[in-house]
């Protein structure tokens, strides 16, 4: 269960919900997409063009020759003395290729989604249908979705109790914006909701689904504009992996040198330790993002070099202050110091 904090303007939270899918369809993986704001067919039709084979690497070299071109200069601006340091890494990933790269200015072709199966719920729909619906101390909405769920996981098989007669598969469960005013819950408006738990009941039961059957699910929350924080740790705590993006748009740093080749940051706050009583923390906290003209990276946050023509005297306090946030990847300059070191 992978819990996505959106971003205030639900851009970037929304790029990496399609990704996830994405993902799905050219591993032929089943779909289950789930909205109560966009109708699913219109976001399968949205979803960002693979990179496959030639086309990939002649994609990929177009970025790469991009980014050495803009290494070289920074280089010619950096003193002797930084030259000499051993360069970081800026992927997490390993050497190892994991995945599949997309063109996120290209929508994935008609055929190629078409060639895998998927299933959709879309709430207004869902509500339209069964206008009555008895639910046992959960929102109506929550309730009729787990109901989907389970029926899709039991009747195409995917709960693994009848093997024999097909050949086992995945399902990738995609959620949008759960927790919103769109699904009928009031968590998003009120400091105290008239059914403060009904969320945490869907997760609870949501979890047991995917613990006993061959699924993965992706679900986005406006985490931002949730008030109570009991709800945010409760959800925390139900979720395997728990990611937070925060964008750039329209805050202070969109204009502060430390962050100006990135759209955001990216919090892993909770990576997956399944049966255990404990959850893992990432050792790596200082990732950001960025859109570039084709693909969408996640790197390790660089502290650019101190320099009169992009740091001011009077944003030198905020590079201070924004160091502290950071760890592993910047502390070999900033380990034990208030200040950054340069």
């Amino acid at each position: 269960l992978v819990f996505t904090e959106e971003d205030k303007y639900g851009l970037y939270s929304n790029l990496l919900f399609k990704y996830f899918l994405a993902e799905g369809v050219v591993c032929g993986h089943d779909l289950f997409v789930a909205s109560a704001r966009d109708h699913p067919d219109n976001i399968l039709k949205e979803l960002p063009a693979p990179l496959l084979d030639d086309t990939n690497r002649n994609e990929l070299g177009e970025e790469a020759t991009a980014v050495k071109s803009q290494d070289f200069q920074d280089s010619m601006k950096i003193a002797w003395r930084y030259q000499n340091l051993p360069k970081m890494e800026a992927s997490p990933t390993t050497s190892t290729k994991f995945g599949h790269y997309y063109d996120v200015s290209k929508t994935m072709s008609p055929e190629l989604s078409r060639s895998i199966k998927w299933h959709s719920f879309y709430l207004p729909e869902e509500l339209s249908s069964q206008p009555k619906m008895k639910t046992c101390n959960m929102k109506s909405a929550y309730a009729r979705l787990l109901h989907s769920i389970q029926r899709i996981i039991y009747q195409e098989g995917f709960d693994g109790s009848d093997p024999q007669k097909k050949q086992k598969n995945i399902l990738r469960i995609g959620i949008q914006s759960l927790g919103s005013m769109l699904w009928g819950d009031d968590i998003c408006s009120s400091d105290t909701p008239e059914d403060i738990h009904s969320l945490t009941k869907f997760l609870y039961v949501l979890r047991g689904l995917l613990r006993k059957s061959l699924s993965a699910c992706i679900i986005t929350v406006p985490a931002h504009l949730i008030q109570n924080k009991a709800i945010m740790e409760r959800v925390t705590n139900l979720s395997d992996t728990v990611v937070g993006l925060e964008s750039f748009i329209g805050s202070e740093r969109e204009t502060n040198p430390l962050y100006k080749d990135y759209h955001g940051l990216v919090h892993v706050h909770q990576i997956p330790r399944l049966n255990s009583l404990i959850c893992d923390v990432s050792d790596t906290k200082d990732l950001a993002f960025r859109l570039k003209r084709k693909l969408f990276t996640i790197e390790r946050l660089h502290l650019p070099p101190d320099l009169s023509d992009t740091v001011s005297r009077a944003s030198k306090q905020d590079l201070a202050e924004s160091a502290k946030l950071l760890s592993s990847g910047c502390g070999a300059m900033a380990i034990g110091k208030k200040h950054l070191d340069f």
